[in-house]
């Protein structure tokens, strides 16, 4: 578990979970899924002293359940974020928390080494008005990855402001909510959305490989002198992209509601809370847009291996027709051939050539420029003709 405290420009790592709100700040509290489930009523009574309210027992459910898909739910002090990311996973070994339910969560996809590298397990969020409380998986790096974003941004702000302002100039003096859009988000909600477009952008970086894997298939399938084999491994690629496809979908849906959710706050009087307002809403659907471009990515690769097989399957069905071209035309020159043949063997005593000294040379003549003739005429309407690739 991490703690932190939001203050204007000043970020501060916490070592224990708060009992009060410090003045003009907010607090993070970034714990793990195996962490809330043992401290859970740590986690309550903290929540309760610093906002005066606690979660409900079906959002707790929510926040423990490593199978629940991507959603949101609103309260009149709180609201609650399921997303599910898009990580690359560094280990091989799938989350072992189960969900209330009992049943443990799959959280990996199957097919090439891309996909089975996606983790989607899903993170929780709880937005209050001064607290933000994540629940991210056990090996989650998206959450040491934006806390140290976070103290980074801290101590970039500190050290620009302390180099930019007048000797005589205080630092109360600051519009701490203008300075903070920059760099550090102004809000838990802004901190959420934050976190939320890190999970999506997680996946945009690994388009590259999949779509190298996804290539070289395709590649195996169109070329012809290669035997593709590798049909079950396709086939789960093609059951994990749609199963990708579907999440995204949940992603989105869960970011509509949220953003239908923002329409409805009580309009903000102040420039500075308009301005957060309006931060939230672009920051929104900012992350909407890249959500669509995840998902415009993964129909594409699905459009394009149900192309690369139909491509196959095209293929092997107009090398198969070649192949009976071919056949078919040997067999033709060869009937004449045959009915010649089968003329002079049979049994009859008078048959014209049969007892003159050149006629076996006649025949033989005849036989083969009967088999040329054919073999020129079949070839001039490309029946015998080899295929260009």
């Amino acid at each position: 578990m991490r703690v932190f405290t939001v203050s204007g420009t000043h970020v501060q790592d916490a070592v224990s979970l708060p009992r009060a709100l410090p003045e003009n700040s907010y607090v993070w509290i970034a714990c793990a899924r195996s962490y809330f489930l043992s401290e859970q009523q740590q986690v309550q009574e903290t929540l309760q002293s610093l906002t005066g309210h606690h979660l409900l027992d079906l959002h707790v459910s929510d926040l423990l359940n490593g199978q629940l898909p991507s959603r949101f739910d609103l309260t009149s002090y709180y609201d609650v974020l399921v997303f599910r990311r898009l990580a690359a996973s560094n280990t091989s070994e799938r989350e072992t928390i189960q969900s209330p339910t009992g049943l443990k969560s799959k959280t990996k996809l199957s097919g090439p080494p891309a996909l089975r590298r996606v983790d989607t397990s899903p993170i929780g969020f709880a937005i209050f008005d001064n607290v933000l409380l994540t629940v991210h998986p056990d090996d989650c790096a998206i959450r040491e990855a934006y806390a140290a974003r976070l103290l980074a941004a801290s101590t970039h702000e500190q050290n620009t402001v302390a180099e930019q302002l007048p000797s005589s100039l205080t630092s109360e003096t600051l519009d701490d909510r203008s300075t903070g859009a920059r760099g550090i988000p102004v809000s838990p909600a802004d901190m959420m959305l934050r976190m939320v477009s890190q999970v999506v952008d997680v996946y945009l970086d690994l388009r590259r490989d999949l779509t190298r894997q996804l290539d070289h298939w395709q590649a195996e399938l169109i070329n012809p002198d290669t035997r593709f084999n590798n049909w079950s491994a396709l086939l789960e690629a093609r059951l994990s992209l749609h199963h990708l496809d579907e999440i995204c979908e949940d992603q989105r849906s869960a970011m509509q509601d949220w953003l239908e959710s923002l329409n409805t706050w009580t309009p903000p009087t102040s420039n500075a809370l308009i301005k957060e307002h309006e931060i939230l809403k672009v920051r929104s659907r900012d992350v909407l847009e890249h959500i669509d471009r995840v998902v415009h990515h993964v129909r594409r690769l699905e459009q394009s291996i149900e192309t690369a097989v139909q491509i196959h399957f095209n293929a092997q069905s107009n090398r198969t027709n070649e192949t009976m071209r071919t056949l078919t035309s040997i067999t033709a020159i060869f009937l004449p051939l045959n009915l010649i043949a089968a003329i002079f063997g049979m049994n009859f005593e008078v048959i014209p050539l049969l007892h003159d000294s050149a006629g076996f040379w006649w025949t033989i003549g005849s036989m083969l420029l009967i088999a040329a003739t054919l073999a020129w005429l079949f070839w001039r309407k490309r029946y015998l003709a080899r295929s260009g690739r």
